[in-house]
């Protein structure tokens, strides 16, 4: 098997996924068996700069070069040889968010990213004139603020990209979008796959009183589909993700994605009653619609597959950050004692606590809102442990409740999807968070009441997705993009899947009612704490 990977590699064959997440920029090298030959990392973090979270474009790029670097070097520690050459490439990162460029490609303001909340009015200005929700981290929202703002570089403005989109046109020249990554700029037409050509020139009237002479439509990229041909590595693309100057031009690119596209890829959740949650820095569950939703809802973005079907997403700005500083924090300690276990053994000792604990979390309450909160109502957030002196303050209770606030936002937008009449199978967990078995794949299912199901793959994680699409670019005259995934890639995978447990359930909703009723808490938090310009992330 060693033998026939490094031939793979050798030749070109094999497929390269990456995708630039918001802690961790990660490269996926897969076989033409679609199984993960070798893999690269580069950890980042976004920094809270004048009031924004961001990240410096120097960053963007030392990071991929050092995730490039990394995947090379493990592709020759593992099998012998370092690639020069791959059958296709692909590119994800975060969704949403301004990249805001002039004419000569100049960066014009600093990269606002999806965690930002600083563009209420706008949203609300055009989801009321678009007849369609547009929330605050959505390209356009940023957009529309920066007018009614009257920010001196609007008048500059050449083009408007995300962070994937920007990636992909350095490395291949193309100004391109895959249409999952662009329905999270602009509202996308599912009929044709493109923007919305109504609601275009609504917005472009709104933005031209502001702005005369700006075209919204020239600033936005070209949409293509998954499987679509979306230009080659040029030159100057391979030096600038290889400075070793060992990978050869020439490679073609399918279209760039963001990473809640992948995450649908990865979990095998494009067809309509499939749905996935991914949890990371954020969290979101995308449900493929039957139907179009009877009304507009705050908490619910309308989106697409990577295919370009319609997605109900509920995006929670704030996922596992905090529990994940709960781990360092035991981690710390069990250094300072001697133990000497490392950062997973102790999170997999912490997850396997809460099942320990009571179902409802002993009375405990935690918020792990690091950032504002869209779906909560919050413009700001401020992590909180609280509790009464009747509650029951143990290491179970303390985890149980940490892992019940990750995915309580998210409860609340599922719930208004029930009361659309949406219907899902079940949903397939994705990320990290799952690698230990069982835990937040059972509180999951508790908070949701569905069924969750978590594939052999489920802490591959975006990459591996991306690195799907671009292998679906030669599949894609034949199959579309749900046959290739059920018919190919997923062909006899087992999953887990756990049904909700009453008792949890119960747990959860006693849980719930008291996050929900403590949001005032939060609000008092915020007002009372400020945050300094350095933030964490």
């Amino acid at each position: 098997m060693a033998t026939e990977a490094a031939e793979v590699i050798a030749s070109g064959q094999a497929v390269l996924g990456i995708e630039l997440g918001s802690t961790r920029i990660k490269a996926s090298l897969i076989g033409p068996d679609f199984t993960p030959l070798a893999d690269g990392s580069h950890e980042w973090q976004n920094e809270y700069v004048d009031g924004r979270w961001t990240y410096p474009l120097k960053a963007v790029w030392s990071g991929l070069q050092a995730c490039y670097a990394d995947l090379a070097a493990n592709a020759e520690r593992e099998h012998g040889v370092r690639p020069a050459s791959f059958r296709a490439i692909g590119v994800s990162a975060m969704m949403h968010g301004y990249l805001a460029f002039d004419e000569r490609g100049e960066l014009l303001v600093p990269f606002r990213t999806w965690r930002n909340t600083s563009t209420g009015p706008a949203a609300a200005e055009l989801t009321e004139a678009l007849g369609f929700n547009v929330p605050l981290r959505w390209s356009i929202a940023h957009l529309y603020q920066a007018v009614l703002d009257g920010e001196e570089h609007v008048q500059r403005l050449a083009s408007l990209e995300t962070l994937a989109v920007h990636v992909h046109r350095r490395l291949t020249g193309r100004f391109v979008a895959g249409v999952g990554d662009a329905s999270g700029m602009f509202p996308i037409d599912p009929a044709t796959g493109d923007y919305d050509q109504g609601k275009l020139e609504t917005a472009e009237r709104l933005v031209g009183r502001r702005a005369p002479g700006l075209s919204l439509r020239g600033l936005l990229p070209e949409v293509l589909p998954a499987g679509a041909q979306a230009g080659e590595l040029t030159a100057e693309g391979a030096a600038l993700l290889d400075p070793r100057g060992e990978l050869r031009p020439g490679i073609p690119f399918c279209p760039p994605e963001g990473d809640a596209g992948t995450g649908m890829v990865a979990t095998n959740a494009v067809a309509p009653r499939t749905g996935n949650v991914s949890v990371g820095t954020s969290v979101f569950a995308m449900v493929v619609l039957e139907q179009p939703l009877a009304a507009i809802h705050p908490e619910i973005d309308v989106v697409t597959t990577p295919a370009g079907d319609p997605v109900a997403m509920v995006h929670c700005n704030n996922g596992a950050s905090e529990l994940a500083a709960w781990a360092g924090v035991f981690t710390r300690f069990a250094e300072t004692i001697g133990a000497g276990a490392d950062g997973d053994t102790v999170y997999r000792a912490l997850l396997d606590e809460a099942l320990a604990g009571d179902a409802d979390g002993g009375g405990l309450l935690a918020y792990n809102y690091l950032s504002g909160e869209p779906v909560a109502g919050l413009e700001e957030g401020r992590p909180l442990v609280v509790r009464t002196p009747d509650s029951s303050f143990t290491l179970a209770n303390l985890m149980r409740t940490q892992l019940y606030a990750v995915f309580a936002t998210l409860a609340l937008g599922m719930r208004v999807l029930d009361g659309e009449g949406v219907r899902v199978d079940r949903l397939v967990g994705h990320g990290g968070i799952f690698r230990t078995a069982g835990v937040a794949q059972r509180l999951l299912a508790a908070a949701l009441e569905v069924p969750v199901a978590v594939e052999r793959t489920a802490g591959e994680g975006g990459s591996w997705g991306m690195a799907l699409l671009a292998a679906y670019l030669e599949a894609a005259p034949e199959q579309s993009l749900a046959e290739f995934l059920g018919a190919r890639v997923f062909r006899g995978d087992a999953q887990s899947v756990v049904d909700p447990d009453p008792a949890d359930v119960a747990g959860f909703t006693a849980f719930l009612e008291r996050f929900t009723a403590g949001l005032d808490i939060e609000r008092a938090a915020a007002g009372a704490l400020q945050t300094s310009e350095k933030g964490q992330a």
